[in-house]
């Protein structure tokens, strides 16, 4: 900030924020009318070539106007950006939604709710848990070759996974199958389960062993991906036209969400920080996220940090809005997850 005086940060700031509203380049003609400040329009391309040179803004090539730089984004939301308070009706509806229940559903709850107010993707990392135990296992034949694999965990929650076979297995086989591994490993973790069997294998029809061990490792996998984060919204990114314009970039981006440990890494971050934390484009270290801002929160349970929150869009969002839906957000999830505790 100490580089700029104070006319440059007045159009940087008109600039980002008719930006960030219109989506199209902003010109000298119209940055005079909107700044407030009696500046003729040479001025203001003067002061315009300077912030590019210090690299706040860019020209694109079809247009005369310019538009915001990650730097000149970073600079707004550190110094130059007034957050504006929730509207009474979203602040009620978080309220409504993130009473003290069952920390999976208050999970899921906070999740679509930063995804509905915001219109973006809305994401929550949930708190590590003890390991989930199986309540039953089913396999349902699809095709000769593809078995729906059905999960049922002690907690009550249901997963289902296709597992992709060597040969065909016959109906009565394959409650065979499901049927020791209800006996021998209801109420165990996966991890259990992947040791006792590895040792009782030999003693089993090796046709089953394929299958039984398949099961397991994909079971494993299933369970693991259900207790680190949950995403809503992210097909609301389609509707971005920022994003929808680079097909390849979001095809990356939907890879990263499946991939998931990516972006475990970056919320992660917000774990071990204060308060809100801002990601703009580049500064995740994910290229898939170069053109989109991670606005994320800790939240805790009894003062301890257990998880955090956050919400994925373009790098041309309403930051002042958008900020405070995550800060409360995070505040109302701990409040209700310590009551619930």
């Amino acid at each position: 900030m100490a580089e700029l005086d104070e006319r440059s940060r007045i159009l940087l700031k008109t600039l980002i924020e008719r930006y960030i509203a219109d989506g199209q380049p902003i010109g000298s003609r119209a940055l005079s009318k909107q700044s407030g400040l009696e500046l003729s329009p040479a001025t203001i391309r003067n002061v315009m070539s300077d912030l590019e040179e210090a690299g706040f803004i860019s020209s694109p090539h079809t247009s005369a106007g310019r538009i915001p730089t990650s730097r000149g984004y970073r600079l707004f939301v550190d110094n130059l950006l007034t957050v504006q308070p929730m509207h009474k009706a979203q602040l009620l509806e978080l309220k409504e939604q993130l009473q003290p229940d069952q920390p999976q559903r208050l999970i899921s709850a906070a999740s679509n709710l930063l995804s509905q107010l915001t219109h973006f993707a809305g994401v929550v990392v949930a708190p590590r848990r003890e390991a989930i135990r199986i309540r039953q296992i089913e396999f349902v034949s699809l095709s000769d070759t593809r078995i729906l694999l059905i999960i049922v965990t002690t907690r009550g929650d249901v997963q289902n996974r296709i597992l992709l076979t060597q040969r065909k297995y016959s109906p009565s086989e394959l409650v065979t199958a499901a049927n020791y591994l209800n006996q021998q490993y209801a109420g165990l973790d996966f991890d259990d389960i992947r040791g006792r069997l590895k040792a009782e294998l030999q003693q089993l029809h090796s046709d089953m062993s394929e299958l039984m061990t398949a099961a397991v490792d994909v079971g494993s996998k299933a369970v693991e991906e259900s207790s680190q984060y949950i995403l809503s919204g992210e097909t609301n990114l389609l509707d971005v036209e920022d994003l929808s314009s680079n097909m390849a970039r979001l095809r990356e981006l939907f890879k990263l969400f499946d991939q998931k440990t990516g972006l475990l890494q970056l919320l992660d971050v917000s774990n071990r920080a204060e308060g809100v934390q801002i990601f703009i484009g580049g500064e995740s270290g994910l290229a898939p996220l170069d053109e989109c801002s991670v606005i994320t929160a800790p939240y805790e349970v009894d003062g301890q940090v257990v998880g955090s929150l956050g919400v994925i869009g373009p790098t041309r969002m309403a930051y002042e809005r958008v900020i405070p839906i995550v800060d409360i957000t995070a505040r109302l999830l701990s409040s209700a997850l310590s009551s619930n505790n």
